[in-house]
């Protein structure tokens, strides 16, 4: 649906986008991350159109998006960070306009407007001046205003930036069942929200793209291996013997005990290959009760620092 080629982006000696390249396909959710100043906004400026690239290209569909930006970005609804709204204006008279600038068919706008309204849960505010609406309600003008012309992309910037916990709930909620019919492309500096939504991720970081893949998949990546957690009553000696006797574990580390009496192990085997079964016997032939043991993963803020501080200490070096 939407293919990057080899992006850049410069302003004066900045390099804000380094070669960027990517593909979003049809239906897909996906998380576009990275720190501040990594190129993030930059990049999604340049998929929406907003901006042009100094080099490589955009195809939006099959369609080069500086060859033909109206049929292109007729395609794409745009929510940057900061919506674009007019305060002075109703909801109501906000969408109209919106529609209008869009070219939503006349005779099609009325009804369309109510159904997006309804979509993402504005009617009760339709007739409300928009410099009277909460935080929370102001970024739900702005995804409506991004709908109006029934794109088939969404391009989310912080969606969620600055709401309350229930608010950004909701927009989450949204978000995941305006998914079922869009290709959505979220970025967020809220990482539980990006995990919660999306089944790929990708980081950006120095204006280039450092990861490409499913959350489970770079994890397993970056820890090199399939590990397990555990917490045994007993003598180290003992539990760290048992582990090792066990034919597929490569590797056992030992963590702070969180209970008096305990140990806290972490075993590593080879990639997928779970080890719980066997762990599980080794311990309980060896008399050691297991208190508590689960898979290991790194969690989405453990990959994007892991990633984001290693480019960095690379490009220090």
């Amino acid at each position: 649906m939407i293919e990057a080629t080899n992006l850049v982006k410069r302003y004066g000696p900045h390099t804000a986008v380094d070669n960027a390249s990517f593909t979003i396909e049809r239906g897909e959710i996906v998380g576009f991350l990275g720190p501040n100043g990594a190129g993030k906004s930059t990049t999604m400026n340049i998929l929406s159109g907003y901006l042009s690239s100094t080099e490589g290209t955009v195809t939006v569909d099959g369609m080069n998006i500086l060859e033909h930006p109206m049929e292109a970005k007729k395609k794409i609804g745009y929510l940057p960070e900061n919506p674009p709204l007019y305060p002075e204006m109703t909801v109501r008279e906000y969408l109209r306009f919106a529609g209008e600038i869009k070219k939503v068919p006349s005779e099609e706008l009325p009804s369309r407007m109510e159904r997006i309204m309804q979509t993402v849960g504005i009617q009760d505010v339709a007739g409300r001046l928009i410099r009277n609406l909460s935080k929370g309600y102001k970024q739900r003008v702005g995804l409506a205003q991004a709908m109006i012309g029934d794109p088939e992309i969404l391009i989310l910037d912080e969606p969620t930036a600055g709401l309350d916990p229930k608010q950004i709930l909701e927009i989450r909620d949204l978000i995941i069942s305006l998914g079922r019919d869009h290709t959505v492309i979220l970025s967020s500096h809220i990482l539980p929200e990006v995990s919660a939504v999306c089944r790929r991720i990708l980081i950006i970081n120095d204006g280039r793209i450092v990861a490409d893949d499913t959350p489970e998949n770079l994890a397993h990546r970056l820890l090199g291996g399939s590990h397990v957690l555990l917490r045994v009553e007993g003598p180290r000696e003992r539990v760290e013997e048992a582990l090792r006797a066990v034919p597929a574990v490569r590797n056992v580390e030992f963590q702070e005990p969180q209970e008096p009496g305990t140990v806290e192990a972490v075993a590593e085997a080879e990639k997928d290959r779970d080890i719980r079964r066997d762990v599980f016997r080794a311990m309980s032939g060896a008399g050691l009760p297991v208190l508590m043991m689960r898979a290991l993963d790194m969690s989405l803020e453990e990959i994007f620092l892991h990633l984001t501080t290693k480019e960095e200490e690379a490009a220090t070096t």
